[in-house]
């Protein structure tokens, strides 16, 4: 868990950093990628890289990852504090907590879930 742990945290640093490469690099090549702001799903490495040049021209989230946990299933759900406010700032659209699991094959993200957190 601890190499698994360490690699999601990168990710989402380099997430907030707006280091796209960098969190390309940590996915399988046809990952599987959740579309929540727009809805639907999206498949491969260009894919997310187009889909989050969109994002950024619209809003602008901060994800601060609270726990992890190992699911029985293998994933890793990691509960993040998101704060999302439009491109070039100014009062937060969102501010919450929201659930992501992770699947990983070979080191690499294979796929990525969001889910409310029950009760928020």
């Amino acid at each position: 868990m601890a190499d698994v742990e360490e690699t999601l945290r990168a990710a989402y640093r380099a997430f907030n950093a707006r280091e796209v490469e960098a969190v390309l690099e940590l996915m399988d090549p046809d990952v599987d990628w959740p579309n929540a702001w727009e809805g639907g799903r999206v498949r491969g490495r260009d894919a997310v890289r187009e889909y989050w040049r969109r994002q950024f021209e619209q809003i602008s989230g901060q994800l601060e990852p609270e726990s992890f946990a190992t699911r029985e299933d293998g994933s890793v759900a990691v509960t993040v504090h998101q704060v999302v406010r439009p491109t070039g700032g100014g009062e937060p659209i969102s501010d919450g907590r929201v659930l992501h699991r992770w699947w990983l094959r070979d080191d690499l993200v294979v796929r990525m879930d969001v889910e409310e957190i029950a009760g928020e």
